[in-house]
């Protein structure tokens, strides 16, 4: 089935000429005039590609952005009037895959965005996570942030790709042990210790509150909206 792209675009204009530059070349697609609405198609079905202004009513860009990260790791091409260094680097930093400033070329966009599913099926069959501002390769033991690759140890490694699986799960303590720690005899407290280790080396990376401690129950990677 040819790939679905979300277009999160509230002037009409420019939604409608994305969408048929898109379509051109193959692609299936929806629209969303808000971000209230583009969260709603996003979670409803699960597209391919997002391609996300960050100015719209409801629920802004930024927001949309955010929580769509949050979810997963659905590719977004944020296409954006905002032009100043500062707006393109907190875009990629809270998990933009690319940025394009309007007025924009649409054969451009359309080649960026095939760029972007390219790179994604890349990253997923080498296996590679990304929640929020850090990227995991499973197959090279490599964790990366955009300030450069983060120093593990194993188990640090093994609790972090566990839980990147599905990063807004909150996972008991006995449960990281068994997945994380098997045949061990360890005790609740040694994860508590292994993930304050692994949470002061994602922050001193730029990684800030990851994983979260969720009173009584245990611990989830990313729960940001």
């Amino acid at each position: 089935m040819n790939p679905l792209a979300l277009i999160a675009e509230d002037a009409r204009d420019i939604a409608d000429i994305l969408r048929a530059y898109l379509e051109r070349e193959g692609f299936r697609t929806v629209q969303a005039g808000d971000g209230r609405t583009a969260l709603d198609l996003h979670l409803a079905l699960k597209p391919d590609v997002l391609l996300l202004d960050l100015s719209m009513p409801l629920v802004d860009g930024w927001e949309v952005l955010s929580e769509v990260r949050r979810r997963g790791s659905t590719p977004v091409l944020v296409i954006t009037a905002l032009d100043q260094d500062i707006d393109k680097l907190q875009a990629l930093r809270v998990g933009a895959d690319d940025y394009v400033v309007k007025p924009f070329n649409p054969v451009e966009v359309v080649a960026r965005v095939k760029a972007v599913l390219r790179r994604a099926g890349a990253a997923a069959a080498a296996g590679v996570l990304r929640v929020g501002p850090v990227e995991i390769d499973t197959v090279a033991h490599l964790v990366r942030t955009d300030r450069g690759e983060v120093a593990l140890t194993l188990t640090e490694f093994r609790l972090l790709s566990h839980m990147a699986r599905t990063p807004t799960r909150v996972f008991s303590r006995s449960e990281l042990v068994d997945a994380c720690l098997p045949g061990s005899d360890a005790l609740d407290r040694t994860v508590d210790s292994h993930i304050s280790k692994l949470r002061r080396k994602l922050e001193q990376a730029g990684a800030a509150d990851m994983p979260e401690g969720v009173r009584g129950v245990g611990y989830r990677l990313w729960s940001r909206g």
